[in-house]
């Protein structure tokens, strides 16, 4: 006995081919259905490997930059709100607020929007942060806005060397070591 097409009205036969690629669709979207994978794990960075961000402001930014800091020295002049805004940042800061030192610093920067000690403290957050970037960044803005000499000028060269260490730019981080010491000028004999 043969099978008989299914046909339509005028005797043709029915076309099945939506059918077919219905079907064969599902069947792909079933075979797509399957587990999801399992998350790719970052892979974990020895404790001893990188050092905190807290050590790396205290003793490869301002440390060296204190010591080196016997020549001559250029601040800024700043608004009286701009020195309170700082010294709540150091606050912020010393109790491990990052985020609220750098709502304190960024507020103090529309004020005195090209203050290198702002910007500098601002890079210096950041690291905290762990924000290499922006750390390099804002440390760059303050030595373009300030002195070419003293401690905020050999903080903004550690902050960059230990930036540009961090982006894995090896070179640059020695580069930036070195210019730190470029900052400093003697006093003159006599005084």
């Amino acid at each position: 006995m043969m099978n008989k097409i299914p046909s339509g009205k005028n005797g043709r036969a029915r076309n099945n081919k939506p059918l077919l690629v219905t079907a064969t669709l599902l069947i792909l979207l079933a075979a797509c259905a399957g587990p999801a994978p399992a998350p790719v794990a970052k892979p974990q960075v020895p404790a001893s490997a990188e050092p905190e961000p807290q050590q790396d402001v205290q003793q490869r930014v301002r440390e060296p930059a204190r010591q080196q800091s016997a020549g001559v020295q250029v601040y800024p002049l700043q608004n009286v709100a701009v020195k309170s805004l700082l010294q709540d940042a150091t606050r912020a800061e010393a109790a491990g607020n990052y985020d609220s030192a750098a709502v304190a610093l960024e507020r103090a920067m529309r004020i005195q929007p090209s203050d290198p000690e702002i910007l500098q403290a601002m890079a210096e957050i950041q690291l905290h942060k762990k924000d290499y970037e922006q750390a390099l960044n804002f440390a760059i803005r303050s030595y373009d806005s300030g002195s070419r000499v003293g401690e905020i000028c050999a903080r903004n060269w550690h902050t960059i060397s230990v930036a540009r260490e961090r982006l894995g730019d090896a070179m640059g981080s020695v580069q930036a070591s070195q210019r730190a010491g470029q900052c400093m000028n003697s006093k003159p004999p006599g005084y």
